[in-house]
């Protein structure tokens, strides 16, 4: 079993990134607090498209990879937050992330065993 460490790791940091894009003008634009409600369902998205997205090099064990980029963003972000408390839709949105990666290498496993 092979697990691409270099793009599991290059996932999940542009996974954090699109997530952060997107949350520091809401932020800074005074929508703070709706962010409560916006970046659960980003994390799941944005994992599940930058999995497929970078998951194509990927040839065996699609679904532990996307879980993999799922939890290495989420360790991403608890090490740049430097853990401090946060609130519950956070913990939501991080088991979402795990969530959209499996979701993604489902789908890579999918066009992997389809027939041409």
């Amino acid at each position: 079993m092979s697990i691409h460490w270099g793009r599991v790791v290059l996932a999940a940091f542009l996974m954090e990134v699109v997530l952060v894009a997107i949350a520091v003008p809401l932020f800074l634009g005074g929508a703070g607090r709706a962010l409560v409600y916006v970046i659960p369902p980003l994390a799941l998205i944005a994992t599940f498209a930058v999995t497929v997205w970078l998951g194509r090099g990927i040839k065996t064990n699609f679904v532990l990879h996307g879980v993999l980029i799922g939890i290495v963003g989420t360790l991403m972000y608890i090490a740049l937050t430097r853990a401090q408390p946060e609130p519950w839709q956070y913990w939501l949105a991080h088991a979402l992330k795990v969530v959209g990666g499996a979701a993604g290498g489902m789908v890579l496993a999918r066009r992997q065993t389809a027939p041409i």
